[in-house]
Parts: structure tokens; C-alpha cells; sequence
């Protein structure tokens, strides 16, 4: 019984290594192919800073419910932004919120004549964002259509960047820049939290394109032309990750989203452990709901490789899951004694390399943006043994809620800490 048990653990744990190093040997040629798409994209921003382009009208769509301590800079930033002052307009779904928002924004309204308060009826507020969007859409005047969430403070220029790429590329449905942490030092976690959307961003945004030509939508910082909205009918009112949804949806439609480090938009992110495994269970339920409603229509995706790139997106939280847990379940075996690994191999080295890998990854990605230090690579390695740790238990909570509980998916707003300046 032993002998069996111990083969059957034991290839378990060869499983378990290959899918780690696979996922660390394709995020190396991820993170290598996000550099030289970052060393592309600064000829491109200077073609764009030297040429002269005839913008065209744009609306921008702010969903918000309940969002005094940030809408005010917000409304702030795209009133400032730099952008044909009459050919934007700046939408503000007032999502039936119940503090101070409504008032906010009408105080800005009257300082700046282009922002639009559009007060979703009582009653009908606070369905989610989707809901939110396909309600701001039917108000807007424009052809291209951009998204910010409510939390977010845009360079100026950014804007102009993400509609300077549709106008040289009109093989394009969307565009996406990048989102940076604006309350980075307020603790260990919110460092943390800016490590990783960094490095998400470098690695598989920036690197994907570079590959495969293929980037998913973020939440916000991003133009796409209104023709695709209208021809897949809106954003899905289901979807309580709307961003990823519409991806899958636009590559079925054969409609490329491309990814621009250089117009850049900050954000904040969750200060407490709370409200980041609230936000994060929210991000693996909708990922859940995307699979369920995709897996299975995966052929209608043009190209086998962009299929393929859609499925590991798509899984990529559970093949995590299921090679880090059973790792560390396996490791506490072995050094309790309580279970042999008798598997012939030199694993221990095998670990260490697979560690520094990932250090490396991580601050090659985090160079592309001045970030790398002494202090980051602290960071980044407390964050293997702690806050990807912490990944498991979200992936486990969102899959006991989906799966087992059958909880209804509802869309929680993620709380907010205040305003701070933009860096």
C-alpha cells in the first residue's frame, strides 16, 4: 500500500513540476517578447508625438455609484486632458449612488460644460457596471468610445495616444493602455498589488501582443470603436468581469485589441486584505462565468493559436491553483517525514532555479517602468511566499461559491480609500 501510495504522490509532484516550470518557462518568453514590444512601442509614440492627426469626437464613459472620495480628481484629470476641447464628452453614469457623487459632479458640470450627468433612475442603480456602460452608450454622440473607471486619474496625454493608434490602424476595434498604482506606498500590500499589475501588464499584455497579437481589454484606460460595441450588442449584463467577456467576444468577431504601454492612467487599488479578496473573488468568478460561456464555443475563435492563448488565459487560474497546492501539500509531506517522495531527480535544485526565475521575471518586467531596486526584489520574493500564497484561497473561495454554494454572482464595488495626488 505504501509502495502504490508513494508512486501515486510521486507523480503527482512530477506533475506538479512540469506545470510550474511550464508556466514559468512561457512567461520568460512572454516577459522577453513584452521588451521588445516596449522598445517598439517608444518609435511609435515619437511617430505619433511628431505627426499631426484630425482627432475624432469621443465620448468617454465613467460608470460611478457611490464614489465621492475619488470622482472629483477624476472629473479633474479628464477635464485636463490633452484633447480638441470640442470633440469630447465626458459621460459620468451616476449609478444610483446614495452619498455625495451626484453632488459632485454637478458642481464640476458647472465648471466644465462637457461633462454629462447621466443619473440612472432609483430603483435601477447599482446592477453593475456593464449595466452601467450599456446605459452611457445610448447617450453618447461618438464614434469611439472610451472607458475610465470612476478611481482613475489619466496623464494627459493618454487619450490622445489611445485614438492616434485607431486612426493609423483601422484594422483595430480596440485600444489599451496601461494602468499604474497611484497609492502604491500606502502599505506592504498595496506594493504588493503594484508588483503584480505591473508586471501582468509587461509580461502578458505587452508580450502577447508582441507573440500572437492578442491583449484582453482592461477595466478602463481604453478606446473602442462604437461600430463593435453595436455589432456584438453591448456589454453583457451577466458579466461581472465585463472587460474579459467582451474580449473572447471581439476575437470571435475577428477584432484585434492592442496594447500600449505609453498612455498611462493611475488608479487605486484595495489598502486592506479585505476588499482585495472581495475584489480578487470577483475576478475569478467572472473569469468562471467567461469559461462557462466560451469553453465550449472555443472554434468559433479564428486561429488555432490565439484558440489555444484564450484557453490557458481562461484555465490559467486553476492550473495555478492545482500545481501550487499541490506542491506546498507535498513539500509539507516531505519535511514532516510524514510521506517519501522517492522520485529519482535533483528537485531540490529544480525549486531553487524555478524561484530565481521567477525573481527574474518579475524585475526584468518591472525595468520596463524604473521600478526595479534592491527593495523591489525584497518584495518580490516576501510576495512568493505570501500574497501568491493567498491566491489559492481566493480561487478556492470563488470555486466553493460557483460551484458548491451555487451563490448567485452579484457585482460588489470595490471600496475606496480617498484621493491621493497623481505621481
Amino acid at each position: 500500500m505504501e509502495t502504490f501510495l508513494e508512486i501515486d504522490l510521486s507523480i503527482l509532484f512530477l506533475l506538479a513540476v512540469i506545470l510550474i516550470w511550464f508556466m514559468i518557462a512561457y512567461q520568460l518568453v512572454l516577459t522577453v517578447a513584452g521588451y521588445f514590444h516596449y522598445r517598439r512601442s517608444s518609435r511609435e509614440k515619437r511617430r505619433v508625438d511628431e505627426s499631426v492627426f484630425d482627432y475624432p469626437f469621443v465620448s468617454i464613459l465613467i460608470p460611478a455609484h457611490n464614489e465621492e472620495l475619488v470622482i472629483g480628481a477624476t472629473l479633474d484629470a479628464m477635464c485636463a486632458l490633452d484633447y480638441p476641447h470640442d470633440k469630447l464628452e465626458i459621460i459620468v453614469i451616476d449609478d444610483g449612488s446614495t452619498d455625495r457623487t451626484g453632488e459632485i459632479i454637478a458642481e464640476r458640470r458647472r465648471r466644465d460644460p462637457r461633462i454629462v450627468h447621466l443619473a440612472v433612475p432609483a430603483g435601477e442603480g447599482g446592477k453593475g457596471k456593464s449595466r452601467a456602460l450599456n446605459i452611457g452608450i445610448r447617450s453618447a454622440k461618438a464614434d469611439v468610445i472610451a472607458v475610465y473607471d470612476a478611481d482613475n486619474t489619466p496623464a494627459p496625454d493618454a487619450l490622445r495616444y489611445l485614438t492616434a493608434e485607431l486612426l493609423l490602424h483601422p484594422e483595430l476595434g480596440a485600444v489599451i493602455g496601461k494602468f499604474r498604482t497611484r497609492n502604491k506606498r500606502k502599505n506592504l500590500l498595496t506594493r504588493f498589488i503594484n508588483i503584480e499589475t505591473l508586471s501582468f501588464q509587461s509580461i502578458l499584455q505587452a508580450g502577447r501582443w508582441r507573440l500572437l497579437q492578442i491583449a484582453t481589454l482592461p477595466g478602463t484606460n481604453f478606446v473602442i470603436r462604437r461600430s463593435v460595441v453595436d455589432e456584438l450588442g453591448g456589454w453583457d449584463e451577466e458579466a461581472i468581469t465585463e472587460d474579459a467577456e467582451l474580449s473572447i467576444r471581439m476575437y470571435m468577431r475577428n477584432r484585434r485589441i492592442k496594447f500600449i504601454p505609453y498612455a498611462v492612467t493611475y488608479e487605486q487599488e484595495p489598502e486592506r486584505w479585505g476588499v482585495w479578496v472581495r475584489q480578487r473573488t470577483r475576478w475569478v468568478r467572472g473569469n468562471n462565468y467567461v469559461s462557462k460561456k466560451f469553453l465550449r464555443r472555443r472554434k468559433e475563435i479564428a486561429g488555432r493559436k490565439l484558440r489555444l492563448e484564450l484557453l490557458y488565459s481562461l484555465s490559467l487560474y486553476y492550473v495555478f491553483f492545482f500545481a501550487i497546492l499541490t506542491s506546498d501539500i507535498l513539500f509539507l509531506l516531505a519535511v514532516t517525514k510524514t510521506v517519501a517522495i522517492t522520485l529519482p531527480g535533483p528537485y531540490t535544485l529544480v525549486w531553487v532555479i524555478a524561484v530565481v526565475l521567477f525573481l527574474a521575471e518579475i524585475l526584468l518586467a518591472l525595468a520596463y517602468d524604473g521600478e526595479d531596486s534592491l527593495e523591489a526584489l525584497g518584495i518580490v520574493g516576501l510576495m512568493y511566499f505570501t500574497y501568491c500564497q493567498l491566491w489559492l484561497y481566493v480561487v478556492a473561495r470563488a470555486f466553493w461559491l460557483d460551484v458548491v454554494r451555487k451563490r448567485p454572482r452579484t457585482w460588489e464595488k470595490t471600496v475606496r480609500f480617498g484621493s491621493e495626488s497623481t505621481p
